[in-house]
């Protein structure tokens, strides 16, 4: 079921509850990106979860652990991430040598460790093994225009930390 089919009043309540599911997401995810899309996410569930809504009960309870539930999702991903880099040999380039090459690659390694894992996850997909939008969003389960939102955003935070360490 998509969101279009979905009953009138699920989405009239969504609408109304999206201050309420904004405020919760924001004491979850630290970073005000992070809720918003996380709020995006626990929307697109109930959606398409539609069939699913026992309209005995509240429609926030139901919606409220849809939200929750998509946290720990992140926060449990994101641990994997941490545990799962890729050993070092990968993406080296071959004939690479130059000490001044291998400080960006380091540098461009550090910044990428540092960016959240949704972002990290856009711009590795996107810009580093180089699928189109329609790929990466298929292969991280989200729509293209929340991975176009992650990548842009990804972009930005690189770019900042590695003009920090200064590489322009």
């Amino acid at each position: 079921m998509n969101g279009t089919s979905a009953p009138p009043e699920l989405r009239e309540g969504l609408a109304a509850l999206l201050p309420r599911l904004r405020r919760f997401a924001r004491t979850l995810a630290p970073r005000p990106d992070d809720a918003d899309d996380l709020v995006q996410k626990a929307l697109e569930r109930a959606l398409a979860r539609a069939d699913q809504w026992d309209r005995t009960r509240a429609l926030e309870g139901w919606v409220f652990g849809i939200l929750r539930n998509a946290f720990l999702d992140d926060y449990r991903a994101a641990r994997r991430s941490d545990e799962l880099f890729a050993p070092e040999e990968l993406g080296e380039r071959v004939g690479e040598s130059s000490a001044e090459a291998r400080d960006v690659q380091l540098a461009v390694r550090s910044a990428m460790a540092r960016l959240p894992e949704e972002q990290r996850s856009a711009v590795a997909l996107v810009l580093v093994e180089g699928l189109s939008y329609r790929e990466a969003a298929e292969a991280l389960g989200v729509p293209e225009g929340t991975l176009t939102s992650r990548l842009s955003r990804g972009r930005a935070a690189l770019q900042a930390l590695l003009a920090e360490g200064g590489y322009p």
